[in-house]
């Protein structure tokens, strides 16, 4: 899973980074429009995997991993002609975003628009990014247009649907409205991902709610989006204590959740992931997956040989496997299951693929 921070100069952005990534970047200065990218992969936390790894004692352990890009330089402006270059290079890569949006009042970190107000500056990148898909979408109008041309009067029942897609697309992006909230299948999304659609991606609004906080409300309504108020000064110092130190803190302060495993359970939730595992004295592993995949779906995730000679997929509950305290006392209990290929993988399951190839 790999999201990407943004928001305009000066919103917090970088703090929001330092508190999910337990780093220590320089913020507070940033200068509109100068395009710079930092990253940082951490491990999702997973109490089950810290459990798995006590009953089977393996050689290795690997724990699911999120990618979290810091990406400065989004202001207004930036959609006019399209947004090409590094931007789109970063920006296609992603799987949802977290956009801060400033909330609160700093004398020595002054707003690029002189005032907070939350819902303003949202508006602000939302309007870069629909016309930023808008200009890609006419892009490649014109050039269809030009192959149904040449194709006459036979045409092309494969373009033809192509251009009556990106038609409504088009539409509803002139309707001020990001594609996240069209109605769009699987199919009708994947062969276009190539265009990287910057409204299509899920989206996470993060508030920092930190010292003068002038503007802690935002009402967004608008689907695969979600509104959370984290005190990212907070917590950005808190991450660079010690856990037992840090418990301490949060409890002085009221908090009950670490930004960096809240924001994560809310992505999960929001990109409609879910995490599964295999186990044996070589490796506990957790792996993601979406949620409704197929047993023969989440072993691609495994390796792809794996999804091409499923033959069956040898299945324990977390939940299960904890209670009866062995896989031994498991099977004896009679929950240790084969599934086929329309077995659909629940979250926390336990996965032995057979294959054969």
């Amino acid at each position: 899973m790999k999201l990407g921070i943004i928001g305009l100069p000066n919103s917090g952005k970088t703090t929001i980074f330092n508190a999910l990534t337990r780093g220590n970047l320089p913020t507070g200065a940033a200068t509109s429009g100068q395009f710079e990218v930092h990253t940082a992969v951490v491990n999702v936390p997973d109490v089950r995997v810290d459990k798995l790894k006590a009953m089977y004692k393996p050689k290795k352990t690997t724990y699911t991993q999120v990618t979290y890009v810091d990406i400065g330089g989004l202001d207004k402006g930036i959609g006019e002609g399209g947004l090409g270059g590094q931007f789109r290079n970063q920006l296609a890569q992603l799987d949802g975003f977290l956009h801060v949006v400033r909330t609160f009042k700093d004398e020595g970190v002054p707003h690029p628009y002189d005032s907070v107000d939350a819902a303003r500056d949202v508006a602000i990148l939302d309007s870069e990014f629909i016309l930023t898909d808008l200009v890609a979408i006419e892009g490649r109008l014109e050039r269809l247009d030009v192959d149904l041309k040449r194709k006459g009067k036979a045409g092309d029942p494969v373009l033809s649907a192509e251009k009556d897609l990106l038609e409504r697309m088009k539409a509803h992006l002139e309707a001020d409205r990001p594609l996240r909230d069209l109605d769009l299948t699987e199919e009708e999304i994947k062969p276009r991902l190539v265009f990287v659609f910057l409204t299509l991606p899920p989206a996470m609004f993060v508030l920092p709610a930190d010292y003068a906080c002038v503007d802690a409300a935002l009402s967004y309504d608008h689907r695969l989006s979600r509104i959370v108020t984290l005190q990212g000064r907070i917590e950005a110092e808190l991450s660079q204590l010690e856990p037992e130190d840090a418990e301490i803190f949060m409890a002085e302060y009221g908090i009950t959740e670490l930004s960096a495993a809240k924001v994560i359970r809310l992505s999960y939730e929001l990109l409609n992931i879910q995490s599964f595992f295999t186990v044996g004295e070589d490796e506990v592993r957790a792996w993601d997956v979406r949620i409704g995949a197929t047993a023969p779906e989440a072993a691609g995730v495994i390796h792809s040989d794996l999804q091409k000679g499923f033959i069956r997929a040898e299945v324990m509950a977390y939940s299960d496997l904890i209670a009866a305290g062995s896989e031994a006392a498991l099977k004896t209990a009679g929950k240790f299951r084969l599934e086929g290929k329309d077995y659909i993988v629940k979250d926390g399951d336990i996965v032995h693929i057979r294959f054969n190839l």
